[in-house]
């Protein structure tokens, strides 16, 4: 069984999350979101309704599991069962961080990193933005998955 694992923070999880999980669906038997959990971060939601949100929006989805974690990526990997990072791609900023990242899990864990470009309608769209548009009131419903 050939299973990939997404992971992030997911705070919040974003359309486009959602886009790069349904692209890499096909190539795939398996798909294990991972929630990170990181101490030294402060969240908008907990961890827990973070990994509810999610699951709602892949209810029918068996191939889909979401799990959160805390240790190191490459080690939550392991115990998944999978060589295979997904990672999604928007801009030449996001492709070096993630060149960084794929070369250290190949040395400290054998896997490989599979890049996902965004596509162009939600190259705009981060976490990080949509936390700021809820600061300050905003309807973010736009950028948000069906379901979460």
């Amino acid at each position: 069984m050939k299973t990939g694992l997404f992971v992030g923070s997911f705070d919040p999880f974003t359309i486009g999350h959602d886009s790069i999980v349904r692209r890499a669906l096909p190539l795939f038997d398996r798909i294990v979101i991972g929630v990170g959990i990181n101490e030294r971060k402060q969240y908008m939601e907990p961890t827990e309704v973070r990994t509810e949100r999610i699951r709602a929006v892949y209810a029918g989805e068996p191939k889909i599991e979401v799990k959160a974690y805390d240790d190191l990526t490459v080690d939550f990997a392991k115990r998944e069962g999978t060589t295979f990072f997904i990672k999604g791609v928007r801009s030449v900023k996001d492709f070096e961080y993630e060149r960084e990242q794929a070369d250290i899990n190949r040395q400290l864990g054998g896997m490989e990193t599979l890049l996902l470009y965004a596509e162009p309608q939600y190259e705009s769209i981060s976490s990080t933005l949509v936390r700021e548009l809820t600061h300050f009131g905003r309807d973010v419903s736009a950028f948000l998955p069906k379901g979460y």
